[in-house]
């Protein structure tokens, strides 16, 4: 999965790109499987990575990425991952767990005493700006939809994503990879503005989508890999290529569309 997917991306883990922010984007289909490329590919490059987890447990993730090679607790444990585990915090908030002094806990918006998502930048800021002996930073999460989800507003979001993007991607030189999940049918309105905002202003999209036709046991989905050359050279045009996808245990295999064993 690793190899084949940073062929197509032309990416290289001893040297990874900096100041990119990279949105992964779903309809119709899970796209799950491109976090957990990113987590294990910027862990095995040597980045710090900061993880704001609020799909999934840790367990879940660190079971994922073991069958990619990865170890995440004992990531964890060197200072290489830091890991916010956003079901957690959530409980912690309703059933009234105290906070310890000087560190409150990140999604402190949903108690009701702040809209913003202050807290949630600041657990952010302070978790990668202490690289240490680790390569570029990298803030990853999973999903964005879910802060909407949680009652915060569409412009809180956003703003936590620019502000984010002005910490990490121009003053730390490191990158940004956020997934959302989307569907152009939705009545979500809010959500859709999220995702079209996001997309003006990514130098990479990845966008995951099922196929029209339905289930096949071949081809799980097609996959856009949209370079959003023209954010950074108004001249240029963005470059897209479209490939489907079938996804393994340990493994997630591309091909050019009418290429895949149904077909031949």
């Amino acid at each position: 999965m690793l190899a084949e997917l940073n062929e197509l991306l032309g990416a290289a883990p001893e040297r990874p790109d900096a100041g990119k922010f990279t949105l992964l984007r779903d309809t119709q289909t899970d796209g799950s499987f491109l976090v957990h490329h990113f987590l294990s590919f910027y862990l095995r490059a040597g980045c710090k990575v900061c993880f704001v987890a609020l799909l999934q447990s840790f367990s879940h993730y660190n079971i994922v990425a073991q069958k990619l090679g990865v170890n995440l607790a004992a990531a964890k444990e060197q200072g290489q991952l830091v890991f916010l585990e956003g079901l957690q915090s959530c409980l912690d908030l309703l059933f009234g767990e105290e906070e310890q002094p000087g560190q409150p806990n990140p999604l402190q918006f949903l108690s009701g005493s702040s809209p913003d998502l202050r807290a949630l930048f600041d657990f952010v800021r302070v978790s990668l700006s202490a690289a240490g002996s680790w390569k570029g930073p990298v803030l990853l999460v999973d999903d964005l939809s879910v802060l909407l989800s949680l009652g915060a507003a569409p412009v809180a979001v956003l703003d936590f994503i620019h502000y984010c993007r002005v910490c990490v991607c121009c003053q730390l030189k490191g990158n940004i990879v956020v997934l959302v999940h989307s569907n152009e049918d939705s009545e979500d309105e809010e959500n859709e503005l999220v995702v079209n905002s996001l997309c003006h202003h990514s130098d990479l999209i990845l966008w995951a989508e099922g196929l029209a036709t339905g289930f096949c046991k071949d081809v799980h989905g097609q996959i856009k890999i949209i370079k959003r050359l023209s954010l950074r050279r108004a001249a240029e045009q963005d470059v897209v290529q479209i490939y489907q996808y079938k996804i393994q245990d340990r493994n997630v295999s591309f091909f050019a569309r009418g290429l895949s064993a149904a077909v031949l």
